[in-house]
């Protein structure tokens, strides 16, 4: 299996974010679904606006590629009703998997029963309806010993509520890429705490997402145990594979 099968390639850039209009945006996730198509990515993130895009090209293409969203994106601190609304609002739109931004402050805070009552509220709408769920607890907010906490408070809520069986539809997720931290510090994965997240998550399967720019961290995350890869250099790391493999290095 080539590296794009471990692709979710993503733009979630409002068009003010981006300082674009709307149209130039628009054209921005078109091209990114071109892409996702051309090169076979495994899936392709954007806001839940462009899902219906994205459905008419890709079923259009005959592409096997899936289409994810965000959920509570990218504060977290959305109510756990207004989550579950959006996420709705998503599933019926076509989303494949939905990224949920979990309630990361709560948590911090010590509100374990608000973070327990969303995970199992989000992954109960999501496997009803047959979707994937992602939990992103944005890595760069947290302390290590928080990152393991969380990790295994998600896996164990899978387990106790809806079995292992469902392990390989529930991923823990590194990062939303839009945290904002002091003095440069990485804001999403780093190969630290993915390892963190892999040790402490699995079986559950885990996302690497935020800073994975090229063929080569992208690689070593996989061997850390990551499952899927969430970033905006898709096109980069998949020539890069395709250039080793025609060169034999």
């Amino acid at each position: 299996m080539g590296i794009s099968q471990f692709l979710d390639a993503t733009y979630l850039k409002t068009a003010s974010q981006a300082n674009l209009t709307e149209e130039q945006n628009q054209q921005k996730v078109i091209d990114l679904i071109n892409e996702a198509i051309l090169y076979d990515y495994k899936l392709v993130m954007l806001r839940a606006k462009h899902i219906p895009l994205a459905k008419e090209m890709l079923t259009k293409a005959a592409s096997k590629t899936l289409i994810g969203t965000v959920i509570g994106f990218h504060e977290g601190t959305y109510s756990i009703e207004e989550k579950l609304e959006e996420a709705q609002n998503a599933i019926n739109l076509g989303a494949d998997e939905l990224d949920f931004v979990i309630n990361y402050e709560a948590f911090k805070k010590g509100n374990i029963d608000l973070v327990t009552e969303e995970v199992t509220k989000g992954t109960k709408l999501c496997l009803k309806n047959k979707k994937v769920v992602k939990w992103i607890i944005e890595v760069a907010a947290l302390t290590n010993e928080e990152i393991i906490v969380i990790s295994q408070l998600i896996k164990e809520i899978v387990f106790n509520v809806f079995d292992k069986e469902n392990a390989d539809k529930v991923f823990v997720k590194s990062s939303t890429g839009f945290f904002k931290t002091e003095n440069n510090l990485p804001n999403g994965a780093t190969f630290e705490t993915m390892k963190l997240i892999s040790e402490n998550a699995k079986p559950l399967k885990i996302k690497a997402a935020g800073g994975v720019r090229d063929y080569v961290t992208a690689l070593k995350m996989i061997t850390l145990g990551v499952d899927r890869i969430g970033t905006s250099s898709s096109k980069a790391i998949v020539n890069k594979e395709l250039k080793e493999k025609s060169t034999g290095y």
